[in-house]
């Protein structure tokens, strides 16, 4: 998780969310970091960059034997990906409890209707990967504010 927080770092202006793409024997063989902002991109979320890295890594789509270590619970979108590329394990550290389905909102991960589950382990150094992300966002928010009072002043 260490790394998907270092990852997370890298992501500013967007949100800081990291992950990294393990191969059976721990070994890391991908690594990505939101850039959604920077690269004009609504599916830029750091799981899909990293489950891009990996498939070229590995040479194939399919990433059984793999674990996704990511900074927040998945979305749909990226849930979705994962049970497609067969990844064995997702492993997060904050919930996400407005757009998460690995279990929080949804569980796409554990659909027993679509051809493959994902073991799933949420929580792991919730507090550092979810203090990142509520600061984030605060400061957006702080932000926001300051336009919009500076806005009235100035009219």
């Amino acid at each position: 998780m260490g790394l998907a927080l270092a990852q997370a770092r890298l992501a500013l202006p967007d949100v800081p969310i990291g992950a990294v793409v393990l191969d059976e024997t721990g070994e890391v063989i991908a690594s990505a970091y939101n850039r959604r902002e920077v690269d004009g991109d609504p599916t830029a979320h750091a799981e899909i960059l990293a489950l891009r890295e990996a498939g070229v890594a590995r040479g194939r789509w399919h990433l059984g034997g793999c674990t996704l270590v990511v900074t927040l619970e998945p979305c749909t979108m990226c849930a979705g990906a994962l049970v497609l590329a067969r990844i064995d394990r997702v492993v997060f550290g904050a919930w996400d409890p407005k757009t998460g389905a690995a279990g929080s909102v949804r569980d796409v991960t554990g659909d027993g209707l679509l051809n493959h589950r994902v073991e799933v382990r949420g929580g792991v150094l919730e507090e550092d990967c979810g203090v990142m992300i509520k600061e984030f966002f605060a400061e957006k928010r702080a932000a926001r504010k300051a336009a919009r009072l500076a806005e009235r002043d100035g009219a």
